[in-house]
């Protein structure tokens, strides 16, 4: 099944009309550095009621080949950020493959690493209800059959958070998407 192009009206995919005749360029997810858009889609979380940290999170860990919780202070809406950007770019994704993504290898206890390595997923329940905050938020919705991909609001979130990461670097590379 071949899949349908997107027509923008004559204007290249990058390109907008403003409303005046003048073409202006659109700055997207895929223009902005992943780290920097992270960071500020984390901000974004904290002021945000429906993205919060259960309480069983202290108890749990990240990933079988993790021995502890993790530390990190805003650790919750950092992973956040991380699935909704994750979701955008690799979309409709299901539980299952970010498990995959966010895991790693371990070979062996920390005291006995004699073992070859091999490659654990995450935690499910941790993407599980993260996936399921960002649906009561509106920045994801279920594909049937197909996992999660990002809705209208979440495009628009992730789009307008990239825009603003690059206004505000100092890379002379990324000023042209401004």
């Amino acid at each position: 099944m071949a899949r349908q192009r997107r027509k923008w009206g004559g204007l290249g995919s990058q390109q907008l009309n403003d409303g005046i005749g003048k073409k202006v360029a659109m700055t997207s997810l895929y223009d902005a550095p992943a780290k920097p858009v992270i960071e500020a889609l984390t901000e974004t979380f904290k002021d945000e009621d429906s993205i919060e940290e259960p309480d069983w999170l202290q108890f749990t860990k990240a990933g079988v080949d993790r021995e502890l919780p993790p530390e990190q202070e805003d650790f919750w809406e950092r992973r956040a950020a991380s699935i909704l950007r994750k979701v955008e770019i690799d979309g409709p994704v299901g539980v299952g493959a970010l498990k995959t993504e966010y895991g790693s290898a371990k070979q062996g206890t920390t005291r006995y690493r004699v073992r070859p390595r091999q490659k654990t997923d995450g935690s499910g329940s941790i993407v599980r209800t993260i996936l399921q905050q960002l649906e009561d938020a509106g920045y994801v919705e279920i594909a049937e059959g197909e996992g999660r991909k990002v809705t209208p609001e979440g495009h628009s979130l992730l789009d307008e958070t990239a825009a603003e990461v690059i206004e505000e670097s100092d890379n002379p590379e990324l000023a042209r998407y401004a």
